[in-house]
């Protein structure tokens, strides 16, 4: 309790870098400033599609372009170990899982994993501690949500050094599944619909190779729900 008195308080009186424009602003509330925090309020999720779409790569739906405040914030959270940010992004991707699905329904959110290594340098998995936040955003409003990992990924090499052709090479022999059980409705006739989740979206390629990967064991997903999606692609 002390603690956490002592960061609200921290917050109110301490400049900090926000993570939306980079600028220095006191009195950060969860770690962007007012006019990030209303850029990145407005934003409404929308079905986005790669072109050309990978096959295998389930309907998408994504909150916003990767740009602006979105960009930044994800690029901080993501690779300057601002893991606060966990939580403010968490609720933006429950309203891209509400939106993707429609009405409240049992959900069993699927993160993408990282690499071992990834997570040690960035001290966790990013995404798991997404879908976390993003789980109790939806149970508090009254979906019935449980996090899963049934897959685990493989080393890869850096993306950045590949081509398209590579990339996709790449992301086909990128995961392996932790079990091969299929998964169980919570209640009896309530089989929960399966939510492939991601940070970005860029050629698809990952999504697509983790829907095979997770569908040929049984956990097929229904929808993929993603915070950013690139520019360069189209939205639809």
């Amino acid at each position: 309790m002390v603690t956490g008195l002592w960061a609200d308080l921290a917050d109110l009186v301490l400049p900090a870098d926000c993570a939306g424009c980079r600028e220095r602003r006191p009195g950060l509330r969860h770690g962007v400033c007012p006019a990030c925090a209303e850029a990145l309020g407005a934003l409404r999720p929308r079905s986005v599609r790669p072109t050309p779409a990978p096959p295998g790569l389930p309907p998408c739906v994504a909150l916003g372009p990767y740009a602006g405040p979105l960009r930044e914030a994800l690029l901080v959270y993501k690779e300057h170990g601002r893991h606060g940010l966990a939580r403010p992004l968490g609720a933006l991707l429950a309203e891209v899982v509400a939106a993707a699905v429609g009405v409240a329904r049992p959900l069993a959110l699927v993160p993408v994993p990282d690499t071992a290594a990834a997570a040690r340098s960035r001290y966790g998995d990013h995404l798991d501690r997404l879908a976390r936040h993003c789980a109790a955003r939806l149970n508090r409003g009254g979906w019935a949500v449980r996090v899963h990992r049934p897959l685990r990924a493989l080393p890869r090499p850096d993306s950045v050094t590949l081509d398209s052709a590579g990339r996709a090479a790449a992301a086909e022999a990128a995961f392996r599944p932790r079990s091969a059980a299929p998964i169980r409705g919570r209640a009896a006739g309530a089989m929960p619909v399966v939510v492939l989740l991601d940070d970005i979206v860029t050629t698809g390629v990952t999504l697509a190779a983790a829907t095979r990967v997770l569908t040929a064991t049984g956990w097929a997903p229904g929808v993929a729900a993603v915070l950013a999606a690139t520019e360069k692609r189209h939205l639809s």
